[in-house]
């Protein structure tokens, strides 16, 4: 919301909760990391330039700018350019650089910007102790030099420096330490971020797939159990009774026809994600359809109870319930009679059983793996639990329970 927000131009950009573009694509570790020409040429021209400048207002005190500290003004910010792909090879390439310039008496300058974002980089990239070691290799030989070796290097005539300047320097390099540490961080806590909303998403089409499967499955397998029921009676009755036959024909039509638009809603569904669907789902209101349709298979139903009323992704779950249930035992129980039991009371549960006496006309009794365990994941989603298996007194039984109210409006009463 925040991402769509800001791209709309509705609120400001949430760079630092999510990572700048840039960073996201710095830490793709599938993709090799581009080289950095722009702000490698735009540090090497403000270092070279600012340098100028430095040495125009120390002519005094510090030596002048001869090819070598130009060389190594170049080479310093240069060596930025491979800061991606070996930054601790740059971090320790930059001190250097730059303890040799101060070390030869040249004036102060801009140079340390390549020290401190090439030790910024190595940070950020999670070489934090070759970092912190350049740093304090550029730090000692500092000190190094503008207290002890200042005697035997240029400029002639050269004094020690103050140590309030090497509390200076210090404060600096603390600064920009603690600045990458806790750019480091936020780096590591966007990637976090990414991988956990990259794992949610493919949670959530792996949890559509399942849906749009279990929904094509449900339709399918009942409105092409019962066509089956039926074309086996019209081609028995063609002959000898051709308007039982016609009768037949007649619901395999009608109920190829709801098959092929139920079909349609699932797709429609998935090829538009978001959009409300053309009409509504169906529930235990169309309880009495399932009973007729049995009944056109030759199973007769008997309901007991009334359906409460639910929300509707509860009562999807409970008509797909009865539904694969009644499919069931029309392909695989010898009976010709089932009863379907609701019972709930006012708050928390809801108790479907559907009941058939068998026997079972196959190994799968209770029906399909598929079709038991789609059951099992509706009831699942919604926190409730699904039994199947033979009764004791012969024939098969599915008890689902299933709660009243999801988790969510749970919530919301509190």
């Amino acid at each position: 919301m925040d991402e769509q927000q800001a791209r709309r131009g509705g609120g400001p950009r949430t760079w630092w909760r999510h990572g700048p573009p840039g960073w996201n694509r710095w830490a793709d570790e599938e993709r090799a990391p581009r080289w950095p020409w722009r702000s490698t040429l735009l540090v090497t021209f403000f270092v070279m330039a600012g340098s100028n400048f430095a040495a125009q207002a120390q002519l005094d005190d510090r030596a002048r700018l001869d090819p070598f500290a130009r060389a190594l003004l170049f080479v310093a910010p240069a060596l930025l350019l491979w800061r991606k792909r070996y930054p601790v090879a740059v971090a320790f390439g930059t001190a250097t650089a730059a303890t040799v310039y101060l070390g030869a008496g040249y004036p102060y300058g801009p140079v340390f910007v390549a020290v401190a974002l090439a030790c910024f980089n190595a940070i950020v990239l999670g070489h934090r102790k070759a970092a912190w070691a350049a740093v304090g290799v550029f730090w000692v030989g500092h000190a190094l030099v503008a207290h002890w070796l200042y005697q035997w290097l240029p400029p002639s005539g050269d004094s020690a420096a103050p140590w309030g300047q090497e509390g200076v320097i210090a404060a600096w390099v603390a600064a920009i330490v603690a600045v990458s540490e806790l750019a480091r961080t936020r780096r590591e806590q966007w990637a976090k971020e990414r991988a956990e909303r990259a794992q949610a998403a493919r949670r959530r089409a792996d949890e559509e797939r399942l849906r749009i499967a279990r929904e094509l499955h449900d339709v399918l397998a009942h409105s092409i159990s019962v066509i089956n029921v039926q074309a086996g009676v019209g081609l028995a009755l063609l002959d000898t009774d051709p308007e039982q036959a016609r009768t037949a024909l007649t619901t395999i039509k009608a109920k190829s026809k709801e098959a092929l638009g139920e079909v349609r809603q699932v797709l429609d569904t998935l090829r538009t994600p978001g959009d409300a669907p053309r009409t509504p789902a169906p529930g235990l209101d169309r309880l009495p359809e399932l009973v007729e349709q049995a009944a056109s298979a030759g199973l007769t139903v008997e309901v007991e109870g009334e359906p409460p009323r639910l929300a509707p992704g509860t009562d999807l779950a409970a008509f797909r319930i009865v539904q694969e249930a009644l499919t069931n035992v029309v392909r695989h129980s010898g009976s010709r009679h089932a009863r379907v039991r609701l019972d709930h009371d006012d708050r928390t549960t809801l108790r479907l059983r559907i009941d058939d006496d068998g026997p079972a006309t196959g190994a799968d009794a209770g029906g399909s793996g598929n079709g038991l365990a789609g059951m099992r994941e509706r009831a699942a989603a919604l926190g409730g639990t699904i039994e199947a298996g033979p009764r004791a007194d012969g024939g098969f039984r599915v008890l689902a329970v299933l709660p009243l109210k999801t988790a969510h409006e749970v919530k919301e009463d509190r």
